[in-house]
């Protein structure tokens, strides 16, 4: 899908990313319409930013040991497909033609198994507290080249696709700015951010 003069994603890596390739993917369902980004909300140990933690996580080597809070998700095998870190780094684990491991047990406009159709976006942050400038305006940089490349034309939160069960990226995250900065149609955005 993309355009005469824009940068070729080869096989599915964004070609600004600094990539780090995750094991934890799998292979999409045959003729998958990916159309749905999910926004989520991460950080290790939670609201510690800045070390490779994260990258750790996503790539089965982070030490279990090191932090009390690791205890809770010992053994996880979790991924998504990319990270924009606090200062608007974008990093990629996953390529986009494959199923990233991000949204576990869900269900958007009546398709359950989200990730099947999906790209799994993490905002470095914890859930419910601002996010920066630098994220926003990567965000929507990489939704743009996302519906460019790919088609995605719809966005939710992970509490969106997980209601009751997960809560980021949470109050914090300013929809109405991600909006604002896309000049995407209302109905391209979950119902319930307050338009």
């Amino acid at each position: 899908m993309s355009h005469a003069g824009e940068e070729d994603w080869t096989q599915g890596w964004h070609p600004q990313a600094r990539r780090i390739a995750s094991p934890n993917f799998g292979p999409r369902p045959p003729k998958a319409r990916v159309d749905l980004a999910i926004i989520h909300s991460i950080s290790l140990p939670p609201g510690q930013y800045g070390g490779d933690e994260i990258e750790r996580l996503f790539t089965n080597r982070l030490d279990w040991n090191a932090h009390p809070y690791f205890e809770a998700i010992r053994g996880a095998e979790v991924s998504a497909h990319f990270v924009i870190r606090r200062d608007g780094e974008l990093l990629q684990f996953v390529s986009t033609l494959d199923r990233a491991w991000h949204a576990g047990p869900s269900c958007w406009q009546g398709r359950d198994n989200c990730n099947d159709f999906s790209i799994g976006i993490e905002l470095e942050g914890l859930e419910d507290h601002p996010f920066e400038v630098p994220q926003y305006a990567r965000l929507a940089e990489l939704l743009r080249a996302c519906h460019t490349h790919w088609g995605i034309a719809r966005i939710a939160g992970h509490e969106h696709v997980a209601p009751g069960r997960k809560r980021d990226p949470g109050c914090g995250f300013d929809w109405v700015n991600l909006q604002a900065l896309l000049g995407w149609e209302a109905q391209c955005f979950p119902p319930s951010i307050g338009r």
